[in-house]
């Protein structure tokens, strides 16, 4: 991996040489990674949907990691908030 200081100056090197600015080949090499990788976010988005089924207790799993008995363990949610 590299270093901020290398990729700073890969990046200025190769949009120098490209005839871009780097703002626009940093936003052209994200857009390019991210198309690449396009089915594996999209299966990953769809594991996370299906972990959520509308409740609290459930977006609370989602973003705390805990899973909704661990949270029940602890007390639980009231779904009222």
């Amino acid at each position: 991996m590299l270093g901020t200081s290398e990729a700073d100056r890969l990046i200025s090197d190769e949009a120098h040489f490209l005839g871009m600015t780097k703002k626009d080949l940093v936003a052209e090499a994200v857009r390019v990674y991210l198309e690449i990788r396009r089915e594996e976010i999209r299966a990953r988005m769809r594991e996370v949907m299906a972990l959520l089924d509308g409740t609290n207790r459930s977006r609370l799993a989602l973003l705390t990691g805990l899973t909704p008995e661990q949270i029940d363990a602890v007390g639980g949610i009231g779904e009222n908030l």
